[in-house]
C-alpha cells in the first residue's frame, strides 16, 4: 500500500473548520502528475482524462467511522474501486483525496498516495483504493 502524504494546507484548514471529517463529502481522484505538499485545492491537481469508467473529479468515498478513543481521533473511509470499461483508464500514479463539500475554499485538498510507478487499467480491470479500516485514513492525537 502506498503511503499517505498530507497537503500542508490541510492542517490549517482543520484549525479553521474548513473540514468536518464526520459529515462532509469526500472524493478520490487520479493523477499522473505529482502533487506537491503546497497544493491547496483540487483545481491545483492535474487530473487524468475522464472516460472508460473514470469520472471527472473522481469518485465519492463515504465515511465509515470518525471517532476518538482515549484522545486519538481515527478517520475511516470506504474503499473506492475504479473499473475500466470500454477502454483503458490511465496511466495514473497518484490518488488524491479531497473534500467536495466546502464552497470557500472550493474542494480543499487533504492528502495523496504515491503508488511508485504509473498504472494503467485495461477494459475489465479494477483498481481499489484500500483505505485502511483498522488504522484509518489518518489519526489525530
Amino acid at each position: 500500500m502506498a503511503t499517505f502524504n498530507k497537503f500542508n494546507q490541510f492542517v490549517e484548514d482543520l484549525a479553521k473548520k474548513v473540514h468536518n471529517l464526520g459529515s462532509d463529502s469526500f472524493k478520490v481522484a487520479l493523477s499522473n502528475t505529482a502533487p506537491v505538499a503546497t497544493n491547496t485545492i483540487f483545481a491545483n491537481i492535474t487530473e487524468i482524462t475522464a472516460g472508460n469508467g473514470y469520472t471527472a473529479t473522481g469518485t465519492a468515498s463515504t465515511i465509515t467511522s470518525a471517532a476518538q478513543t482515549s484522545g486519538t481521533f481515527k478517520w475511516v473511509l470506504t474503499d473506492v474501486v475504479f473499473t475500466a470499461s470500454g477502454g483503458s483508464i490511465g496511466p495514473f500514479r497518484y490518488v488524491v483525496l479531497y473534500n467536495d463539500t466546502p464552497t470557500s475554499p472550493v474542494d480543499p485538498l487533504i492528502g495523496w498516495y504515491d503508488y511508485g510507478s504509473s498504472i494503467s487499467l485495461n477494459t475489465g480491470e479494477t483498481f481499489t483504493v484500500d483505505f485502511d479500516g483498522t488504522n484509518g485514513v489518518l489519526t489525530l492525537a
